[in-house]
């Protein structure tokens, strides 16, 4: 494949990326040069969600939390791997398909498990 044909083919990707990043670039550095600066005390003081904060910063988070992040995170991932494989899948033919049924079989394995653990259930 020449280099000209790739040089053509993407120059519109990168000219379109240049302006994008220029106009952002742009628009926060004159932002940041005319905007008004009046710090006051309510301004400097952290935010959370709306609510004045009170009390120490480092409070502890029951482990059920985490353990709930960690799984979507887990089933989502799996996801992503949907995609390619149903991109190729024809290429695959019978052994792709079979795969796939043992990928989504362990990964049912899985959640099932935590189902039953009662891993997912929010108190």
């Amino acid at each position: 494949m020449p280099v000209q044909l790739l040089i053509q083919d993407y120059l519109p990707v990168g000219i379109y990326l240049a302006v994008s990043v220029g106009l952002a670039g742009l628009v926060a550095f004159l932002g940041h040069m005319l905007g008004p600066r009046r710090d006051t005390p309510e301004k400097l003081m952290p935010y959370e969600s709306g609510m004045t904060p009170i009390g120490e910063a480092v409070r502890r988070v029951p482990v059920r939390y985490y353990l709930v992040a960690v799984l979507f995170i887990l089933f989502d991932i799996e996801v992503v791997f949907f995609l390619p494989w149903a991109v190729v899948l024809r290429k695959l033919g019978m052994f792709g398909l079979l795969e796939m049924l043992v990928f989504v079989a362990i990964l049912l394995v899985g959640y099932v498990y935590v189902w039953k653990r009662g891993a997912l259930e929010w108190e």
